[in-house]
Order: C-alpha cells, then structure tokens, then sequence
C-alpha cells in the first residue's frame, strides 16, 4: 500500500478521534453545567430572609437541617426591601418577607420567562413596645394611627395624665417590613425626622426601649412570641407588650389585647399581616424543598411553637377561667 496514503489515512484517523474525543467531552461539560447542583434535600443554597423572621426562619432550619444533612441552605438576614432585591436580582433564589411582587417588579422577570411561585407561610403580628416605666401600656388603633400620621406627638397628646414628653417611635431598619406597615396603617408615604427613628436589628429596637422611657418600639411578634425560648424570655423582662384595641367594625372591638397567638388567630389583634415565601427557583431543588419543609406537617408545627399562626393546620383554642388570670 502506498505509504504517503497511509499517513494520509491515519492522519485523518486521528483528527476523526480527535473531534469525536472534543465533541463528547464538550457535551459533557454541558451536560455537567445544566445538571443541577442541588436537589430538594441536598446541596448548598442562600437565602434571603426578612430580619423580623430570623427567630422562625432559625428554628425551621435547625429541624430541616437534622432532618436532611446534606442539605445547608444559608440564610441571610436583612431588610425586607433588601431581601426582595437579591431575589429580583438572582442573589437569593428563595425571599421570606410580608408581601408578594408587584406587577412593576414581576416585569422583567416575566420578559425573560421567570417564574415566581408565592407560597403563604404564617400569619404574623406586629407588636408594639414601651419601656416598663412608662405608665400607660394601651393603645386604641386611633391612637396607633394619631402617633404614626403626626397628630399625636407627645405621650400626654394620648392622654393628658401621661408624661409631656415627646414620643419616641423606634423601628428596626429604614427599609424594613414593619416600617412598610406602619405607613400603609397612618396613611403616610414618610414619617416626620423629627421622632422617628431606625436602627438596624429587632434586638436592637428591644434594647433601645428597655433604656429609654419615652420610646415606642415596632418589631416582629417573632421575636418575643415564643414563650419557651430563653432569649425571648430575657427580652419580655425589659420591656412592656402594648395591648391594642381594635377600631369599631372590627372583631374584639372594646378589648386591648396584646399579640398572643390566640387573638392574632381571632383577629381580636388587629396589627396582623401574612408572611410568605416567595421562589424563583427553576427546577427541584433546595429551594423547592425548603418551601415544601416550611408549609408541611413539621414546618407548621414550628410555627406553631413559635407563637405565629400557622396557615395550613387549624388552632385549637381553649377557653379558660377567667379566675386563674386574677
């Protein structure tokens, strides 16, 4: 056989080998690039998470965790608007916050055929607080409305026995949830400079309080809901709940009841609003099966234990005697 058409042959041989080898090993890599890293109770995730839920949110991850330890999901604690944006951005694939998307913020999502699935985790609370000083531990929601809108400024503009003293109202972040509320509830787009104030964390608001007579504290009921926890436990013994009653149309009108578990169920609380976890994630994974752990059997239990109401197991409520609380 001719030799230079051997080497001709081989030569082309070996090229053929070549691609074939570069091929397969290119659709490889691709296949290893779209296989994804995670499944629903395994692999590695971040989340974004409303600091108002850090104390829930904790406890559903140390049960899920046991449960499933190949799974890690990294929760992040920030504002809420911080939260919404690392989801908008793909920072975070799962939110936990107070509030679905906007049709602004779905937009763009739905341009590049995004899907964000809303889920309704727990019903939540937002509590008030004041220092143990302070003489009065009672608001009707007029009131909450007279301090939030500017009208009522000083504690005696509530009630001419109280103190004369400017009202100090002391959120836990500028862009947080909780401030969010406040402005749907006094009908504000901003609250005045001049008595309101932000710092970064809930525990931070409860500490403020506990040192200051005059201040009015607005956090998450999460954070001192759950009565068998000894952080919470350390944080009541600084500060006082404010009890609040709710408008005339309204259920339990004539009461002031504070943020227990029973009457956010009943409605007889009226500062209450729903918490949801929202996912943007594409295929089953992590994220998946962290919205699918938190809205079970086990995760609504936690919510449960944790003071919250839970939106897909019912509340038994047991009436008590009256004599016992006096």
């Amino acid at each position: 056989m001719n030799s230079s058409l051997l080497n001709k042959k081989s030569t082309g041989l070996v090229f053929a080998l070549v691609a074939i080898f570069t091929f397969s090993c290119t659709n490889s890599n691709q296949k290893d690039k779209q296989k994804p890293l995670d499944t629903t109770t395994s692999g590695e995730i971040s989340i974004s998470v409303d600091e108002t839920f850090q104390p829930i949110i904790e406890a559903e991850l140390d049960v899920m965790h046991s449960i499933y330890p190949k799974a890690k999901i990294n929760a992040h604690y920030k504002s809420e608007t911080d939260a919404i944006n690392d989801l908008l951005k793909d920072s975070a694939r799962v939110a936990v916050v107070t509030r679905e998307l906007t049709d602004e913020e779905l937009k763009p999502l739905k341009a590049n055929n995004i899907v964000v699935r809303s889920h309704k985790f727990a019903i939540d609370a937002v509590a008030l607080i004041v220092n143990p000083a302070n003489n009065d531990s009672t608001l009707s929601m007029n009131d909450v409305r007279d301090v939030f809108n500017g009208s009522a400024v000083k504690w005696s503009d509530l009630n001419d026995k109280l103190s004369k003293d400017e009202i100090s109202v002391v959120f836990d972040n500028p862009n947080s949830s909780t401030v969010r509320y406040m402005k749907e509830i006094a009908g504000k787009d901003q609250f005045s400079a001049k008595n309101f104030f932000a710092m970064k964390t809930n525990a931070e608001v409860i500490d403020y309080v506990s040192k200051h007579k005059n201040a009015l504290g607005v956090i998450g009921v999460n954070w001192i809901s759950d009565a068998d926890d000894a952080t919470v436990n350390g944080f009541l013994k600084k500060i006082k709940v404010v009890a609040v009653s709710p408008d005339p149309d309204q259920p339990g009108f004539g009461e002031y009841r504070k943020p227990y578990q029973a009457y956010i169920a009943q409605k007889f609380y009226p500062l209450v609003r729903r918490v949801y976890v929202l996912s943007r994630e594409s295929h089953m994974g992590l994220g998946t099966g962290f919205v699918a752990f938190v809205v079970s059997d086990k995760g609504q239990r936690i919510v449960l234990k944790s003071g919250l109401v839970p939106v897909t197991m019912p509340i038994r409520l047991v009436q008590l005697d009256n004599s016992l609380f006096q």
